[in-house]
């Protein structure tokens, strides 16, 4: 009796969620929320919400500037939390954003102990702009504005003596950053095939 009533359960259940592939799905193969009858397409607009990524090459900034004194009030408000008050980490999860040792030289991998920090790791300031713009904070990311963005940036670059402590950030300022890491990656140029290992 129970095997049949679970059958029964399994049943209505299907019955209320619609039809599998609603009428003309089936000829397009369309795929997404008409196929279950629930979501709907993505908008112009909804994209455009949600694609604001930025690349190493400057494209994708926004407009907007944010001084390193801004930037100080809007890391407290919203960063120290989970990065502590002077950007210095706060455990394996919410790892040091500041720091510049080892100023000379790249032995992460030979040494564990080194902390990776903006100062001494990251490639280009567009990708810290970026990272903050798109993932931070971490309860609500995206939340803050392209001058807070910008001048919270300006805070850590200068925390790592990227920026001078009366500095401010803009798309232009950030392009002119050069990062200490900059030559300590190499470019995965691979195309696939054989060469790859």
């Amino acid at each position: 009796m129970r095997p049949l009533m679970s059958l029964a359960v399994v049943a209505v259940l299907v019955a209320a969620c619609g039809p599998a592939v609603p009428e003309g799905d089936q000829a397009s193969g369309e795929t997404g929320g008409r196929r279950y009858g629930v979501g709907t397409p993505a908008s112009v607009a909804a994209v455009a919400r949600v694609d604001r990524d930025i690349g190493a090459d400057g494209v994708g900034l926004p407009p907007g500037r944010g001084t390193v004194v801004e930037g100080e009030r809007v890391y407290q408000a919203q960063c120290a939390n989970c990065h502590g008050a002077a950007a210095a980490g706060m455990g394996s999860a919410y790892p040091a954003l500041a720091g510049r040792e080892p100023r000379e030289g790249f032995a992460f991998g030979a040494d564990p102990r080194l902390v990776r920090t903006i100062g001494n790791y990251w490639s280009h300031a567009t990708a810290l702009v970026d990272y903050i713009r798109r993932a931070m904070p971490f309860l609500t990311p995206g939340s803050l504005s392209d001058n807070e963005v910008y001048a919270v940036s300006a805070y850590l670059l200068a925390l790592n003596e990227l920026l001078p402590m009366d500095g401010a950030l803009d798309s232009a300022a950030v392009m002119a950053i050069r990062m200490p890491a900059a030559d300590r990656f190499v470019r995965d140029d691979r195309r696939g095939g054989s060469e790859v290992k």
